[in-house]
Order: structure tokens, then sequence, then C-alpha cells
């Protein structure tokens, strides 16, 4: 099953855009689209509601998506700009009076319950998180009914999670990904991957590499997110792409 609708709800990288003390003209850009929140999607799929990443602007861009129901937290890796906003979970356990559940590599888990100790804790303070906690690895596996197959990526020395539901996929954080690995990428509607700038990098694909990853793989329609604020203007670097492919923006949503 693919996804209904996906949001966009951060399409920057670590440091988001504008970052702070620059001056450069992406950091000064008042189009709307230069300016990037750390990268996390929504996507609503079978009439669940799930959240890919709960970076440190989690809250805000719930606040912002008007999202009101989180079925599950799918975790691609462990840098805290994927997991610092764990805490908000809090919000929808008060609302939905029931655990988050959060799937995620053992490594993952490891580290938010070093950075979030106080919500695993055998006697828990009232109001921390309330989590349910399953470990996931490469095999395919079902949150809710829903069909979800992972997909290994490498960024720099580091495994990366991406995720396919049906014909739509999400891949974050990568500067390679085995042969395998992007056979599960094939015969999409929808690629998200990411690109962080023109010029090289040691862990994320430059623009150049992930349309060179997009034309191998041929889904219908590819958005590049992680982006920072070394990629350029937004209305100029979409100009630059072919038809098929644009830079993704925070809010964007896509029906599909």
């Amino acid at each position: 099953m693919s996804p209904s609708k996906v949001t966009f709800l951060g399409t920057g990288t670590s440091q988001g855009i504008p970052m702070i003390a620059c001056n450069c003209s992406v950091c000064q850009s008042t189009d709307e689209r230069d300016k990037r929140l750390r990268v996390s999607i929504h996507v609503e799929i079978g009439g669940k509601s799930f959240i890919i990443d709960t970076g440190p602007d989690f809250r805000q861009q719930v606040l912002r998506a008007g999202i009101k129901r989180l079925d599950a937290v799918l975790y691609t890796h462990e840098h805290k700009d994927h997991t610092a906003g764990m805490d908000d979970v809090r919000g929808f356990n008060f609302h939905q009076q029931s655990a988050i559940p959060l799937y995620a590599r053992a490594q993952v888990i490891a580290q938010l319950k070093q950075e979030f100790a106080y919500a695993f804790g055998d006697n828990k303070y009232p109001g921390v998180p309330e989590i349910d906690v399953y470990e996931i690895d490469g095999q395919p596996f079902t949150v809710q009914g829903i069909d979800i197959q992972p997909v290994f990526v490498k960024h720099y020395y580091l495994d990366v999670l991406g995720f396919r539901f049906g014909n739509f996929a999400y891949v974050t954080d990568a500067n390679s990904i085995e042969p395998k690995e992007q056979d599960k990428l094939r015969d999409l509607d929808v690629l998200v991957i990411n690109a962080l700038r023109k010029t090289s990098h040691i862990s994320h694909y430059t623009l150049a590499e992930a349309l060179e990853l997009i034309a191998d793989l041929k889904p219908k329609k590819a958005y590049i997110t992680h982006i920072s604020h070394q990629m350029g203007l937004h209305a100029e670097v979409n100009k630059e792409l072919p038809p098929n492919v644009s830079l993704a923006y925070d809010g964007l949503i896509l029906n599909l």
C-alpha cells in the first residue's frame, strides 16, 4: 500500500536554514522555500499517521502541519538532528491516552535510552513520554497493518535506514547505497533522496550524485531533501533540475 499523503515537515540539514550567524544569500532569503527545519516527513497511509524522525524542530513541525494523531515514529538513525525531539510525543500521549510506538535499529534505541533515560526507567516521573519501543533491522515489518520495507544506506560508515511504503520511498543521510539495496528502490512512483549541496561531502550525496542515482532508479518523480544553505537558492536550483525532479521544501504536500 502506498501513502495517500506525504507532508515534508522539514527539508534542511542538521543546522537548518537560516543557519545561526550566517549572512549568505540563502540564509537571508525572503523566499519561504529557503527556510528549512531539520529533516522529517509525515506519512498518511491506510488511515494511519506515521512520522519519520523526531528532530529538534519536532514540536514546531507538528503544530505547523496540524497533525492531531500519531500512530508510530520510524527512526532512520541516531544522529541528534533526527532524534532530539522525541520528548514531545507527550502531547500525543495525553490526547490519545496511549503510548506511542517507536521503531528503530538497536543502536538508535541505545541512543534514545541514553538521551531520554527518564522515559525508560522503572520508576518514571509523572508526565514523561510514554513509548513502546520495537527493534527493527533490514527485514520487512508491519505496523498496524501497514507493510514497510527498510532499505540500508551508508552515511559515510554509519548504517542508516530508508523506508519504502508501496511505491513511495524515503532516503535521507546517505552517500552510497549497495546494488542489492538499490534494487529495493526501483519501480517507484515517488523517491525522496538527500542531496546536501553541489560540492563533495564525506557523508551525503551531492546534487549531481543524487541526480545520477535518480536517473538509474527511474522513479516517476523524485524530490531532493536534507538540503544545506550551500546548495543555493531554491528558485534558482530548481530551474536546473530534470523535469521529474524537484527540490522539496518545508510544508510541501504530496497527494499520492
